[in-house]
């Protein structure tokens, strides 16, 4: 572990969030809650948010003497740059909505600079939705693909299904994408519809949570249930090998 009292000066830390309702103390290190309490710079989506998260780390914390950057989807490189400079005097640290920065967020584009600008990336330990779905799914861990979301539109969404089933199969490839919360249950649909009856399908919902839901079946088995993932984060994961 990082020792505390030799951080320096300009270096970027990698801050992990929960990724739900859960107690901090479950699922954030403590010795990386002091490495938090002494960075004065905060990068993240939603600095309101940013907040509440550090004052439920520690009440002690005093968030009106800090400096929150915002940097999210609608972010320029300009707002990137602006971030970095930052850094020529201070760490700074990027905080996730939820779990750790730099996978599908913004944050990444922060990282991809300060390492073009030499600067230190650090990043610190704690939950990843993607990680934790993927070890309890059963599935390959030694070749897979993050794919992000799937495309919106339905044809071009089923194509996508059938190319990482295709991919899948043919390189024993363990597939993960994710859905818009709100979205789950018609994601559930296409997919029970356009894939295999045997290939693998696993679904963990709400990881880390008193919520959590996390089940592997094949398509033919799944069309028998309905899971209650309506609203809730959850992460999907394809696995077509014979």
């Amino acid at each position: 572990m990082l020792q505390t009292d030799k951080i320096h000066m300009g270096n970027l830390f990698l801050i992990p969030n929960t990724l739900g309702d859960t107690e901090i103390l479950d699922v954030i290190p403590s010795e990386v809650i002091k490495i938090i309490k002494q960075i004065k710079v905060f990068a993240s989506e939603n600095p309101k948010n940013t907040r509440r998260y550090l004052k439920k780390i520690d009440k002690g914390i005093n968030v009106d003497e800090l400096t929150f950057l915002e940097l999210n989807e609608h972010s320029e490189r300009k707002d990137v740059e602006v971030c970095l400079s930052w850094l020529a005097n201070n760490d700074i640290g990027i905080i996730s909505e939820a779990g750790c920065p730099g996978i599908a967020d913004p944050g990444a584009e922060l990282v991809a600079l300060a390492h073009a600008h030499n600067y230190r990336v650090i990043p610190l330990v704690g939950p990843s939705s993607i990680l934790l779905a993927l070890i309890a799914s059963g599935f390959n861990g030694q070749n897979f693909s993050f794919n992000g979301y799937l495309p919106i539109k339905a044809n071009e969404r089923t194509r996508a299904l059938k190319n990482y089933e295709k991919q899948s199969a043919a390189e024993h490839r363990t597939q993960i994408f994710i859905e818009t919360p709100y979205r789950n249950l018609k994601l559930f649909e296409e997919i029970v519809q356009t894939l295999h009856p045997t290939t693998l399908l696993s679904i963990a919902c709400d990881i880390t949570t008193e919520n959590e839901y996390i089940k592997t079946l094949t398509i033919q088995d799944w069309k028998k249930q309905k899971p209650d993932i309506n609203k809730s984060p959850a992460i999907f994961s394809i696995y077509a090998a014979k």
